[in-house]
């Protein structure tokens, strides 16, 4: 978690929400990691997740990143929760909860309905001051 509150400062630092990610593999190795690029890419999918996802994906050589987890600084948002699901994500650790778009628990549970075809583990509240804090932050600085 630690290093995705980095790579969320670079977000922050570039204009765009300070999220951070990083896909670790079985051993608990770093494989893919990013940061928001909406704004520098000028793409609405360059979500930190989605971006530390094809990090990952380029890094095995495969999509399916079974056995991996995904951390990240804030509750993903629909969107990136079926990218991790899609990915095949087994763990996902996050930081702060998001009360407005968060789709793993707080406002849906997307990775985990039961009608989904794959299933992941979510573990909440890791370092949420922190995440938090980030956040609250940089919006704080935009008002």
């Amino acid at each position: 978690m630690r290093r995705a509150l980095d790579l969320a400062s670079r977000a922050a630092s570039a204009g765009d929400v300070p999220v951070g990610a990083v896909v670790l593999d079985p051993a608990g190795a770093i494989i893919g990691e990013g940061w928001n690029l909406r704004e520098v890419e000028g793409d609405p999918t360059a979500h930190a997740e989605v971006v530390a996802l094809r990090a990952a994906a380029r890094h095995t050589g495969s999509w399916r990143l079974t056995q991996c987890t995904l951390v990240v600084t804030l509750e993903p948002c629909p969107m990136c929760a079926g990218a991790a699901m899609l990915a095949r994500i087994s763990r996902l650790v996050l930081g702060a909860w998001d009360p407005k778009l968060g789709a793993t628990g707080s406002v849906w549970d997307v990775v985990r309905d039961r009608r989904a075809t794959h299933r992941i583990e979510v573990v909440g509240g890791v370092l949420e001051g922190e995440a938090s804090r980030l956040l609250l932050d940089f919006f704080e600085e935009r008002r």
